[in-house]
């Protein structure tokens, strides 16, 4: 159910002769396995419409990429380039003309924790939206009829259900967290009580997001099918729907009202990478075994923005095994 890999799809075998089927085309890589430049490649290759043969290999101490006659080999980022240019749909980079276009007022100055957290609104934003869709289908189904078979179970699938929204619970946490005690607190010694009402927010928001978490607990040893596990469900779905309507309207606040200050804070480089590394540290969790999934919630060229804004601020152990829990 992710936005950009893991996506279960039905086999082509099963719609279309098999001579008229188009397999995607195959890139081998070689390079040393534990190399956190070839992982880097393994994580974009992720995005891309490709079979990607990786071959381990110490012999080569750069990551190579070979397709068809092609030879590529060298950074990441002359990679990362051949790559939009063969296979340009998604595209994996990111201008700042770009990010303006989008967001009205993101440029070169702005800060990095910036970028940083309108991101992780937009993986909050798209898997609150996906667990809305999935609470409507549960519903819709009554709660005693099967959907994807590899949900199993009504009862199996409100437990997948649950899991879900409790990794998604710790990302939100996580991130008011890091708001809350590291991006207000500056814009707060600037001008106090400018961070006042989105404060108050997520006071409004922790209830109804822990409510959600112990509602679906409830579900889940209710008799499948009776009237009132189809009520939980229906109110269920209710809920979600208005915590996902709040957050978007909350985020979309900040974004508007907020974080355009931050640049306002005039921050010079070696403060804006202690802030960074700051925000990064409240998120451990969201940031080491959520890491997939949080990044799931993400579109490609918003993925590795994302990915090489961290890197740069994180030692080189912790973004290994971010990037091993993304490729292996």
């Amino acid at each position: 159910m992710g936005n950009c890999f893991g996506t279960a799809k039905k086999s082509a075998a099963e719609i279309a002769p098999s001579e008229l089927i188009k397999s995607p085309p195959v890139i081998k890589l070689y390079g040393p396995p534990n190399s956190f430049a070839t992982s880097h490649i393994r994580l974009a290759l992720l995005y891309k419409p490709v079979t990607l043969h990786f071959v381990p290999s110490d012999t080569h101490p750069n990551p190579t990429l070979i397709y068809k006659s092609d030879v590529v080999s060298g950074t990441v980022e002359d990679i990362l380039r051949y790559l939009d240019a063969k296979f340009p749909d998604p595209p994996l980079s990111v201008t700042n003309n770009t990010a303006s276009s989008i967001w009205g007022w993101c440029g070169e100055t702005t800060p990095l924790v910036v970028w940083v957290v309108v991101l992780q609104h937009r993986s909050i934003n798209w898997h609150l939206e996906r667990m809305v869709k999935w609470a409507e289908d549960i519903a819709a189904r009554g709660g005693n009829a099967r959907g994807d078979p590899s949900m199993g179970s009504p009862r199996m699938e409100v437990k997948k259900f649950g899991k879900s929204y409790s990794q998604l619970l710790q990302v939100m946490l996580e991130h008011a967290q890091m708001e809350e005690t590291v991006l207000f607190q500056i814009l707060e010694s600037a001008d106090r009580g400018l961070c006042k009402s989105a404060n108050e927010e997520h006071g409004r928001h922790l209830p109804i997001m822990n409510g959600i978490k112990e509602e679906i607990k409830t579900i889940g040893v209710m008799n499948a099918g009776s009237p009132d596990y189809q009520e939980a469900l229906v109110n269920l779905t209710s809920r979600l729907k208005r915590l996902k309507e709040n957050c978007r309207k909350h985020f979309e606040e900040e974004e508007r009202e907020l974080l355009p200050l931050m640049e306002a804070t005039e921050l010079n480089k070696p403060q804006q990478e202690k802030v960074l590394q700051q925000s990064l540290d409240v998120m451990r969790e969201t940031h080491s075994h959520l890491f997939r999934f949080f990044m799931e919630g993400l579109r490609p060229h918003d993925a590795m923005h994302y990915f090489d804004l961290i890197k740069r601020y994180c030692d080189n152990v912790r973004v290994s095994l971010m990037l091993h829990m993304m490729v292996d």
